[in-house]
């Protein structure tokens, strides 16, 4: 494997993010949010806190690079 092939498909991934997150700025928006009441106060973030609003982004960010293929 070449090393500059690995450099192109990182290099397309990260250009194709930053459409991806607008596709999902209400997820993104939500767990934002989730995250940052979760730690009010200085306090640590506890792991599944958040579960519900990740997997959200995570499925609409899997589905926006379905459609952008």
């Amino acid at each position: 494997m070449s090393g500059s092939n690995v450099w192109s498909r990182n290099r397309e991934k990260m250009r194709l993010f930053s459409e991806l997150f607008a596709q999902c700025a209400e997820e993104a928006g939500a767990y934002g949010q989730c995250v940052a009441a979760a730690t009010t106060s200085r306090e640590e973030l506890k792991k599944n806190r958040c579960a519900k609003e990740f997997q959200a982004l995570k499925i609409c960010f899997t589905n926006a690079a379905k459609r952008g293929r």
